[in-house]
């Protein structure tokens, strides 16, 4: 259940370290995000000579939640952190990410994304 002011990790190596939220897209007053949702959010710590600086505005999609997220054969999924990847339309902007990602990915169109995750739950 990710919403706004909500601050993610960012599990890719565009150099942002965490992300605050301030937009979910998909409403004019959609309240919650949760796995596959992309969201409006800006840079709060960055590593320096990176593709992304602090203060950026960009988009991500949430990868990974700590509220348990029930899936359409009933059974649950839940992490042990709150993480979104940095994305440009459909396509991951870093070309690695760290730690797993949920299957859900898949259907919301974002191949490359699972492509590049080294485990798929």
């Amino acid at each position: 259940m990710i919403q706004p002011r909500t601050i993610l990790k960012v599990a890719d190596n565009t150099g942002a370290k965490t992300i605050r939220v301030f937009k979910i897209l998909g409403g004019t007053r959609r309240r919650y995000a949760q796995l596959g949702d992309t969201v409006v959010a800006s840079v709060q710590e960055a590593e320096p000579r990176k593709e992304v600086k602090k203060k950026d505005v960009i988009r991500a999609v949430i990868i990974r939640q700590k509220k348990a997220y029930r899936r359409s054969d009933g059974s649950y999924i839940r992490f042990d952190d709150n993480a979104a990847v940095i994305v440009d339309g459909l396509e991951p902007k870093g070309n690695r990410i760290f730690g797993p990602v949920a299957r859900e990915l898949r259907d919301r169109g974002f191949i490359k994304l699972i492509s590049l995750a080294p485990e798929v739950l």
